[in-house]
């Protein structure tokens, strides 16, 4: 009897236990609810501010990474920029080396100009008179224009602008034309001096060889004597040859041979 009353108390006991345990659970459960849902929105705060972090640190990252690429490009870009004055600054001091030997020459050559200049000066000066000894011995045909050609190279001589290449060559020039008048016929008009008066003639000249004249109505001609320096008259039966010679000359009629009176040489005397 005392067994089973212990017995049925224990099981009330437990009972009781049971009910009271199962009365508290749910209290617990929410509790732990609270809790975790705390944590997780903590974690979620923490976890988004991170990503904000996150995102400003990758920002600052590509912010340095950007500003370092520019700088490595601008680093490089010196650098090339160097290169390119360092080959700039051999290639001018190569050319001021160049330059420094050109001047060098050029004082050299300019001290050997003037040392020639101091020769050639005289030279040229006793060419210009030897032509003008030339005009004054040779047969008098245009004197105007050779006595003004020797005049203007007179000038020329005293002329500072002008180089001594230049003044040669206008006195080779002046040389060339002479020489050629040895081997060229011309006819041209003039005046000249016949009996005491100025009369207008046709000259035609064969080389330096004859100089004849005849006046404009062909009723007059005559020939330089050279050994005389003087002009004398010949008669009528060289008119026609005189004419044909005027035509030639002046390219109005074919080259042909011609019949003109020629100064006799002058005999050696003998001794």
């Amino acid at each position: 009897m005392i067994r089973t009353s212990i017995s049925s108390w224990l099981a009330v006991r437990c009972a009781s236990v049971l009910i009271g345990a199962a009365l508290v659970l749910p209290t617990w459960v929410l509790a732990q609810d609270d809790l975790e849902g705390d944590a997780l929105d903590e974690a979620v705060a923490v976890r988004q501010q991170g990503n904000v972090e996150g995102q400003e640190s990758q920002k600052r990252i590509d912010s340095v990474s950007a500003e370092t690429e520019s700088l490595f490009t601008r680093y490089q870009n010196a650098l090339a920029q160097i290169d390119s004055i360092r080959v700039y600054n051999k290639q001018m001091e190569d050319l001021i080396a160049y330059q420094e030997t050109e001047i060098a020459s050029l004082r050299d050559q300019v001290d050997r100009v003037e040392l020639v200049s101091r020769s050639v000066t005289p030279l040229m000066l006793r060419m210009i008179d030897a032509i003008d000894k030339t005009v004054q011995l040779d047969i008098p045909f245009l004197e105007n224009e050779r006595t003004e050609r020797i005049k203007d190279l007179h000038t020329l001589m005293g002329r500072a602008d002008v180089s001594n290449a230049e003044k040669y060559r206008q006195i080779m020039e002046a040389y060339q034309t002479e020489n050629e008048y040895g081997r060229t016929i011309e006819a041209y008009r003039s005046t000249l001096t016949l009996g005491g008066a100025e009369v207008k003639v046709d000259l035609l000249r064969f080389g330096r060889i004859a100089l004849v004249y005849q006046t404009l109505d062909g009723t007059e001609s005559g020939v330089w004597n050279q050994q005389e320096r003087r002009w004398e008259s010949i008669d009528s039966s060289y008119r026609t040859a005189i004419k044909e010679g005027l035509k030639i000359a002046r390219k109005q009629t074919a080259p042909d041979l011609i019949r003109l009176p020629l100064p006799v040489p002058a005999r050696g005397g003998q001794g």
